[in-house]
């Protein structure tokens, strides 16, 4: 998962890092109200103070300066954030009422300028409230979320500057842009366009409301989730943990010790403690147990249930969908993507429903037969799916995901990631921890080189859950490359896990589902890192594109090389054979029916959420309609549930965007197809092509053309169904 720019409300705004040099000059002489001399006056007044501000001020230090981490607590937000958005305002008054006719400099390139001293804190604080949130910082979330969107609106709802973007547009064919300079000032104003620019004042002014209002919204549901994540089942009879490895025992009685019952073990709500557990564990009762609390997050009619609030964010959306003038939510928020329109993901996704349907009433067939067999005496429910699953896997293909994990030791699959893209780009990471403050002791920071050993950039690794993180992983970029200002800035990246930690002294071995997952995150990093782009503000591919380069990264996983070296038994040190490879990769298909429908089904439910034109929805009752009406299997459940679906409920980020998981994997499975034919997965002219095509140029040209560039045509969706073991239709390469 991509987190998105901390400020993305502000078209095309999440840009600079430092305040604004062209326009600090100090006047000598009287200024009345509007003068751009007084405006540029009150700019150097607001960006000489903060700099006295630790979370405002330019960041110092080593490397193009780094984060205060050591500076950061929530009390210094409020005072941060008021002053960030003074000058922000200041900057954007300059550049709205200069007397001078609109260029391209002193609009577009000093709007990129613009907002960076707020940008800085807004980095900071999401960082914190993601991975070290605490009742102070969530207070301080749930007052300033909708004071810093009504100010992203004031900069949104400006008509003189937009009638200075609309203006240069106008004039666009006489301004002698470059591609990139053309490209910027086109995305610019649509995007300010499809933020209500162009509205007139009462349905901006309403526009401006909701958008305060879903800010809101989204932070109760983030506190409402992280509240019942931060839970578990505890465990105190060992019984329970039949069946567990003795390091999956060790890693739930930490959890237990963690939180005040030694002696126990833990079952903490996340789906990294989760999903183990429900594959081995013996004891059926314990597993519905776990299950039913998983699943049932935000969905239990107490204080922390979300699903009124889902009402509202929806309903919302809608209203602010047809403001803008598009038919619903879904069309709004893919209007700026590859598919462009609902129907276009829809017709992707029900190409593949019915296929994976029918292989998950293949597998529940087989995990049956073995429970039979077993004289078990029950009839699969969804929280024997993943216990039946690992059982038919061991006897079909003699794989036990237990001996896998003893091959993948977490520091070392991170070494084989920093192989990878050494490999393919030329990258080397040295580690500078204690160099540099970071967030959280346990944060681990690397310092990256470019193949001639030239300094590019810094990156933050934070991979274990802890009480007051969000589950899940992610990747986010503190601060992004650019080059227009004259001075090339150098972006640091991250990557957020949460795997369980182990006891002292014994290594973190994860699963190779774990594997693909710091791979696939890695693959956002270097999407960061390589990054080309001369203005921030073409940065960021389109939702549906952005996860294609991560997902191609998770192939490496299980590629011999990296294998070889990295794939190490934790205890003799040797590597994964070749035997239990094949047998790995002969059961690549295997339970995909099951991983196909729990994904696609969470993307249909989305999508049909979001072309409801009234938004009028109650969510328990329109999921579990809507799964009925597609002929969900009864033996599953979604990935994510409504009620905790933090994608779609906690930003705008992914809200009628989760298809583009799926969107994303045609372009990878055609891609790697692409590696494999070559004869070598390090194939320095495909590796070539995915650096300076795929990643450097980020948005700053077409991404469907892009691709056309590096493939040599349009991406093959027969690619992701060969994957994914589905039959595939001849003659019906594209339609994509």
């Amino acid at each position: 998962m991509y987190d998105p720019a901390p400020n993305m409300n502000v078209p095309l705004l999440a840009t600079g890092m430092i305040a604004l040099s062209t326009l600090s000059a100090c006047a000598t002489t009287p200024q009345a109200p509007g003068d751009p001399r007084r405006a540029s006056a009150e700019v150097s007044r607001l960006a000489a103070e903060a700099e006295q501000n630790p979370l405002l001020a330019q960041w110092t230090g080593p490397y193009g300066g780094v984060p205060p981490w050591d500076q950061v607590s929530a009390e210094r937000f409020p005072a941060a954030f008021e002053q960030g958005i003074a000058l922000r305002a200041a900057e954007v008054a300059a550049i709205a009422d200069n007397p001078a006719s609109a260029t391209f400099a002193n609009t577009i390139e000093a709007l990129q300028d613009s907002g960076r001293a707020l940008n800085r804190a807004r980095t900071l604080f999401s960082v914190a409230t993601a991975n070290t949130s605490t009742p102070e910082l969530r207070a301080v979330q749930a007052d300033w979320s909708p004071k810093l969107t009504a100010a992203d609106n004031d900069i949104t709802f400006n008509r003189a500057l937009f009638a200075r973007i609309d203006d240069l547009y106008a004039r666009r064919a006489k301004l002698g842009l470059d591609a990139q300079q053309l490209r910027l000032l086109e995305r610019t104003r649509a995007s300010y366009i499809r933020a209500g620019a162009a509205l007139a004042p009462a349905p901006q002014a309403r526009v401006g409301e909701i958008n305060r209002e879903l800010s809101a919204l989204f932070t109760e549901f983030n506190r409402r989730l992280l509240a019942d994540e931060d839970t578990a089942i505890f465990i105190e009879h060992e019984a329970g943990v039949a069946g567990l490895s003795q390091v999956l025992r060790d890693a739930l009685a930490e959890a237990a010790s963690a939180r005040g019952k030694p002696g126990q073990w833990a079952v903490v709500n996340t789906r990294s403690s989760v999903d183990p557990f429900l594959t081995f564990a013996d004891d059926r009762a314990l597993r519905e147990k776990v299950w039913r609390k998983f699943k049932s997050r935000g969905d239990n009619g107490d204080a922390n249930d979300t699903n009124e609030l889902i009402a509202q964010i929806v309903k919302l959306r809608a209203e602010r969908a047809q403001l803008l003038g598009f038919p619903t939510h879904a069309h709004f928020r893919m209007d700026d993507t590859m598919a462009q329109d609902p129907a276009r993901a829809q017709a992707l996704m029900e190409r593949v429903w019915p296929a994976a349907v029918a292989r998950v009433h293949e597998e529940v067939a087989d995990m049956q037969a073995v429970a039979d067999r077993e004289g078990a005496g029950v009839v699969i429910e969804p929280w024997d799916y993943l216990y039946y699953a690992e059982k038919v896997r061991r006897e079909r293909f003699a794989i036990d995901q237990d001996e896998l994990r003893e091959y993948f030791q977490l520091d070392n699959m991170v070494a084989g990631a920093f192989h990878m893209a050494g490999r393919l780009y030329g990258l080397g990471f040295r580690e500078i921890t204690g160099a540099v403050p970071v967030f959280h002791p346990e944060v681990r920071v690397f310092e990256v080189t470019d193949r001639d050993g030239s300094h590019r950039g810094l990156f933050y690794l934070d991979n274990f859950a802890r009480s007051g993180k969000r589950s899940g992983a992610w990747a986010a970029r503190y601060r992004i490359h650019e080059t227009f200002t004259g001075e090339r800035i150098r972006p640091l990246t991250s990557n957020n896990n949460n795997f369980v930690k182990a006891p002292e002294g014994k290594p973190v071995l994860i699963s190779l589902d774990d594997a693909r997952t710091l791979f696939h995150e890695f693959g956002h990093a270097l999407d960061g890192l390589l990054s080309e782009v001369r203005y921030p503000g073409l940065s960021f591919t389109p939702r549906d594109y952005i996860e294609y380069p991560s997902q191609v990264h998770e192939h490496w996983v299980l590629t011999r090389p990296i294998l070889d070296r990295f794939a190490l038994h934790h205890e003799t040190g040797r590597a994964l054979p070749d035997e239990l490879v094949e047998r790995v990769k002969r059961a690549e298909t295997f339970n995909q029916g099951y991983e196909t429908v729990a994904y696609l089904s969470a993307a249909l439910v989305d999508m049909a959420l979001h072309l409801r034109p009234d938004g009028e929805v109650d969510a328990d009752a329109f999921e579990r309609d809507t799964l009925a009406a597609l002929g969900m299997p009864r033996e599953m459940a979604m990935r994510h549930r409504l009620p905790q679906f933090s994608h779609l409920f906690s930003s705008d980020a992914y809200s009628a965007g989760y298809y583009s998981y799926l969107w994303s994997e045609v372009m990878d499975a055609d891609t790697w197809e692409m590696f494999e034919a070559s004869g070598d997965v390090f194939d320095p002219a495909v590796a070539a092509g995915m650096r300076n095509i795929i990643l450097a140029e980020g948005n700053s040209s077409d991404r469907a053309e892009a691709y056309r560039r590096f493939r040599g045509r349009d991406p093959d969706v027969n690619a992701l169904l060969r994957v994914r073991g589905f039959p595939t239709n001849k003659g019906d390469a594209s339609n994509y």
